[in-house]
């Protein structure tokens, strides 16, 4: 059995070499969390984009100052019916949203960088009503916020690579 502090010794050993191998997390790089909380998102109508907005600008940490970037979304939404009962009635649905993207720079109108991104998810249909909407809009918010992930990592990568 180690002790307490000779686990501490070890591990504090075991740390060392990572000191000087030059490793530095994404956001601590300079102009990455700034660039993208000056990014604005601009999502289409409906229930997903809406969803995709609140997510991005959480993901982002929107702040109240003006916008440098306009993010712009197109989506494409598809419920797909996978498992299905013996009477014929899906059993089970996969949700597929696919982001088309564009940053958009607000000084002169150009297009920075664009890309693609998808998420995906699946979810039981229930037999009764409210569960059956929950369980959709629970699928909804789910691919939300991994787009939102999705976009946010290609951004920061982008700001990295800007900035460095």
């Amino acid at each position: 059995m180690i002790r307490p502090a000779a686990l501490l010794v070890l591990l504090g050993a075991l740390a060392l070499p990572l000191g000087g191998c030059g490793f530095t997390p994404l956001y601590a790089a300079p102009g990455v969390s700034p660039g993208l909380s000056a990014i604005e998102t601009i999502a289409p109508e409906g229930r997903a984009g809406a969803l995709l907005r609140e997510s991005l600008d959480d993901a982002l940490a929107r702040d109240g100052r003006p916008a440098e970037w306009r993010l712009e979304l197109v989506l494409k939404e598809s419920r797909i019916p996978r498992g299905r009962r013996p009477d014929g009635v899906a059993s089970r649905y996969e949700y597929v949203v696919t982001a088309n993207w564009k940053l958009i720079s607000r000084a002169d109108g150009s297009t920075a960088t664009q890309g693609v991104s998808y998420a995906e998810v699946t979810f039981d249909r229930a037999d009764q009503p409210y569960a059956a909407i929950s369980a959709q809009q629970d699928a909804e918010q789910k691919v939300a916020d991994e787009l939102a992930r999705k976009i946010q990592m290609d951004l920061a990568v982008w700001m990295l690579k800007r900035n460095g």
